[in-house]
């Protein structure tokens, strides 16, 4: 099926958590899709990586550490910009697989600040820029977490329930505006990072989880499908898309061969 190519007017794309795994995939989605993208992330040397990667490939990209827990440093960032076309809230992660009795509130205060928070300022910030456009597009990458919970991720399931609703609140309250709101909610995907950061670093305990799992989703899967509904025609909004690995077939119900 054809893509629609993006207006001079809402060509510009803003990725966050753009410096490993979803984030970066969509970069790059985004800009072979024709979209000038702004990569933003906390790690500066990786978002600058992947913007002259980008470049050398025929694209465009530019770089910008940013935050986005650090709603002074998002309004700074959004000033740069009149109007853009796209945004991505992907920045987000899980911090721990313990059980309510015992999990840590640091751990789920992160969470809900990156996930949730971050994902408030800057929509906030750059609602504006997107209304401007003409033919804005949100994004919220979220997760079947927050659409359904399993023993010990009380913490991000609450944090993804959190952007889930944020998304699906946003979009009744800008009903009428130029302006679409989609999630994306990616089941078991397998990146570098992600069940690594969430087990601190344990090799063993990030591997368990996609053990016995032939083909977990990848960064490419899920970055193929953000692009897809970001380059629907512009009346087509697509609300929510789950996507899961065949071998899942819920959150606690995944096919291993073991």
């Amino acid at each position: 099926m054809a893509t629609a190519a993006p207006s001079a007017a809402s060509r510009i794309a803003v990725v966050t958590g753009a410096s490993s795994g979803i984030g970066a995939a969509t970069a790059r989605q985004l800009a072979a899709a024709g979209y000038r993208v702004v990569l933003t992330a906390r790690r500066g040397d990786r978002v600058e990586a992947l913007a002259e990667e980008i470049t050398r490939s025929g694209g465009s990209a530019t770089a910008y550490p940013l935050d986005v827990t650090d709603r002074a440093a998002v309004d700074e960032f959004a000033g740069a910009f009149r109007t853009i076309g796209v945004l991505v809230n992907n920045a987000g992660g899980a911090l721990g697989a313990d059980p309510v009795a015992t999990g840590d509130p640091a751990d789920w205060r992160t969470m809900y600040e990156t996930n949730v928070l971050g994902t408030l300022n800057v929509t906030q910030a750059l609602l504006p820029k997107l209304v401007a456009s003409g033919d804005g597009t949100v994004v919220v990458v979220s997760s079947t977490a927050g659409h359904g919970t399993y023993e010990g991720g009380g913490g991000y399931v609450a944090a993804k329930h959190g952007a889930h609703v944020l998304a699906e609140t946003l979009r009744l309250e800008i009903v009428g505006l130029p302006v679409r709101v989609i999630e994306i909610a990616p089941g078991m995907v397998k990146t570098d990072e992600f069940a690594l950061t969430r087990f601190g670093g344990d090799e063993t305990k990030a591997a368990k989880v996609y053990e016995g799992v032939a083909e977990p989703l990848t960064a490419s899967d899920v970055a193929e499908t953000i692009a897809w509904a970001v380059t629907r025609p512009s009346h087509v909004n697509v609300d929510l898309l789950v996507l899961r690995p065949r071998a899942q077939a819920s959150n606690t119900k995944v096919h291993r061969e073991l």
